[in-house]
């Protein structure tokens, strides 16, 4: 027990209720709504609006099921420490890298339109020197203290959830008002005059659903911050039960309202439909201002990668699945050696935004779609094993249960296998399905490398947890 003793003495407990939110927000609302809805409006056409919405019924129940965990046992690392406890070491070790690996890879996808977005203002400043100082930025945030990390995040994710309502906002002006279209409201037609509502069928709107979650990656996030949150028990309940539903109101609300006012086979044609939608109400500099929000857009998911990692590599060094290295924190309480090896990674990033700037972003989000898929689906069946090792009575005295299980593990479960299975026939993304295994394969290596090293390891990192 002694480690988890230190785990609680050492990370602070600074992050509010307010900060968890916005986190959670953040990390989740990033490049996929902002850079990637344009793709995935044209594989679905008006459809999409159903994909985010089956996207996001699973999505809550992997977050009760990793809610569920969260209020019975706060601690930094989450669902690696869940996996490593309930289902053993190796899955600790599989979960935690891979969870680090995601937002390592996140974070190339963040930064890489942190380039396109600088260039807009100033086109002669190559997109890998704007990669190179997000990524100075971020990880010298990263490094102060956790309220510090909090606060930043805070402010920036709520400039672009404020663009997001705006955006809404104004455009349900113009269907029903008809506010800067001389006053003729436009109405719901464009939503199935352009071949209807499922434009490409059911296959359009089955391969919308991988890009789909790719957008929603990040919500898991609350789970990492259950070992700073100030009262975890009140604070990861509600952030989980309403930033569902404010998730699903910015994907649908923005995109629905996209596809209102502008035909779906032209979204994204004619510049940014959020420019567009600004422009048309008479907002001055709206190509700017929405510029400056995507641009904080993209800090704030990463911010929000960073910070994660940190925490991940931290929790699998307490874990001994992980270097001794990244257990030891800075004067802030701050995993700092954690947060500076994955700010290394992420050079690839900046090198990659040198060689090929056009094709990293499908490269980079069909891994991480993979990584984040692995990552809910380890987390459905720790839920399912954190289940069986608990008696009734303690089943009983649950303060977050998931709904209706087991049934509603077995149907998210058995969704994410559909996704991985879809990602092999969208161009672009079945790379991924290459990668995916060779990663395995060095997990699978390390892990027994460790333990023929430190052959009483196994056994003490699940007394560890």
């Amino acid at each position: 027990m002694g480690k988890k003793v230190q785990e609680k003495e050492n990370l602070k407990r600074g992050l509010s209720n307010r900060h968890i939110q916005l986190i959670a927000l953040g990390g989740a609302i990033g490049v996929g709504l902002f850079y990637g809805s344009t793709s995935t409006i044209q594989l679905a056409g008006p459809s999409v609006i159903f994909s985010y919405m089956i996207g996001g019924m699973i999505i809550f129940t992997i977050m009760r099921a990793l809610g569920e965990m969260a209020v019975a046992e706060p601690v930094s690392g989450s669902f690696s420490s869940y996996a490593n406890r309930y289902l053993g070491p190796f899955a600790g070790y599989l979960t935690g890298w891979t969870y680090w690996f995601m937002w390592v890879v996140v974070g190339m996808a963040e930064i890489t339109v942190i380039g396109v977005y600088v260039n807009y203002w100033f086109p002669d400043i190559p997109q890998w020197a704007s990669a190179l100082a997000a990524l100075l930025l971020i990880t010298c945030i990263n490094l102060v203290n956790v309220k510090a990390y909090g606060e930043f995040e805070f402010w920036f994710a709520l400039i672009k959830v404020v663009a997001i309502v705006g955006m809404i906002a104004a455009g349900l002006a113009i269907v029903f008002f008809g506010f800067g279209n001389g006053g003729h409201a436009i109405g719901f037609s464009n939503l199935w005059s352009h071949g209807g509502m499922f434009p490409h069928g059911m296959k359009g709107l089955l391969f919308s659903l991988v890009m789909v979650m790719f957008s929603f990656g990040g919500v898991e996030l609350i789970g990492i911050t259950a070992g700073e949150a100030t009262d975890p028990k009140k604070t990861i309940p509600k952030a989980i039960n309403s930033v569902i539903w404010r998730i699903l109101i910015f994907y649908v609300g923005a995109l629905g309202i996209m596809m209102t006012l502008y035909p779906w086979n032209e979204v994204g044609s004619n510049g940014s439909p959020f420019v567009l939608i600004f422009d048309k109400i008479g907002i001055p500099g709206a190509a700017d201002l929405i510029n400056f929000v995507v641009l904080t857009a993209a800090l704030s998911a990463f911010n929000s990668g960073l910070f994660s990692t940190g925490r991940m590599l931290y929790n699998l060094s307490l874990q001994n699945n992980g270097p001794k290295y990244f257990g030891k924190l800075n004067k802030w309480s701050t995993p700092s050696r954690g947060i500076l090896f994955s700010s290394a990674f992420l050079l690839i990033a900046v090198f990659l935004n040198y060689v090929v700037p056009e094709k990293v972003f499908i490269y980079i989000s069909a891994v991480a779609t993979v990584a984040v898929v692995t990552s809910w689906t380890i987390i459905l069946i720790t839920q399912i094993a954190f289940r069986k090792a608990k008696s009734k009575e303690e089943v009983s005295k649950l303060d977050f249960k998931l709904p209706f299980f087991p049934y509603s593990s077995y149907i998210a479960l058995a969704f994410l296998a559909m996704v991985i299975v879809l990602m092999a026939f969208i161009d672009g993304m079945s790379i991924a399905l290459y990668v995916a295994p060779v990663w395995f394969l060095v997990l699978y290596v390390g892990f027994k490398l460790k333990n023929r090293a430190k052959p009483g390891e196994t056994s003490l990192s699940k007394k560890a947890v």
